[in-house]
């Protein structure tokens, strides 16, 4: 799910163990951390941007809920997640908003789940974000229209740009060199 096509060569020797050194002294969840890196560098362009927006299919997520909905499956077994789908389904049966046919009321719990799991995601997310903009791996701003507020909010989306050790994790991309004339090149034949 996370891998990372990294090139050995004089850039990249040592690149990842050394991030990984880096996450584990500047943040409290180094495991997530990258899990965090590892996703922002999927969707980034070849400068380490990735947001606003995040295109999957025909649909477009900000960046942050695309994030937290990515993340979200790796708590699926966690105890505390079991717990929250049962307080959810007694929360529905008294506010009378559980429906009664049975697919009906599964749907309507997974959909309020999903939303309670990415609000607490996104404080997460936003934890993690802070670590690593302060070890210098992440740079973050703000994209759109702002609206009262000189900073957040206002339909301003977070933008992150990987930086320093961290753009170990962006795919490499070698320019392809035409075979020379006269030398064999492997899986052909010369004649």
């Amino acid at each position: 799910m996370f891998q990372t096509a990294i090139l050995s060569g004089p850039s990249s020797h040592g690149a990842m163990s050394s991030l990984l050194n880096c996450l584990s002294q500047a943040s409290s969840r180094p495991r997530y951390a990258f899990m965090v890196l590892s996703l922002i560098a999927e969707v980034a362009d070849e400068k380490g941007e990735a947001g606003p927006f995040v295109r999957r299919g025909r649909q477009a997520f900000t960046l942050r809920d695309w994030l937290c909905d990515s993340l979200a499956p790796m708590g699926g077994r966690d105890p505390r997640r079991v717990a929250l789908t049962e307080r959810v389904r007694s929360d529905l049966i008294l506010e009378g908003r559980m429906p009664e046919d049975p697919g009906e009321a599964a749907q309507v719990i997974e959909d309020e789940v999903r939303a309670r799991v990415r609000a607490s995601g996104k404080s997460n997310l936003s934890r993690a974000v802070s670590e690593l903009v302060g070890a210098g791996l992440l740079r973050r701003y703000y994209k759109g229209y702002a609206i009262d507020h000189e900073n957040r909010g206002g339909q301003r989306h977070a933008v992150y740009v990987l930086q320093g050790k961290a753009r170990c994790l962006l795919p490499q991309v070698r320019p392809v060199q035409a075979p020379r004339r006269g030398v064999a090149v492997q899986g052909e034949l010369r004649f």
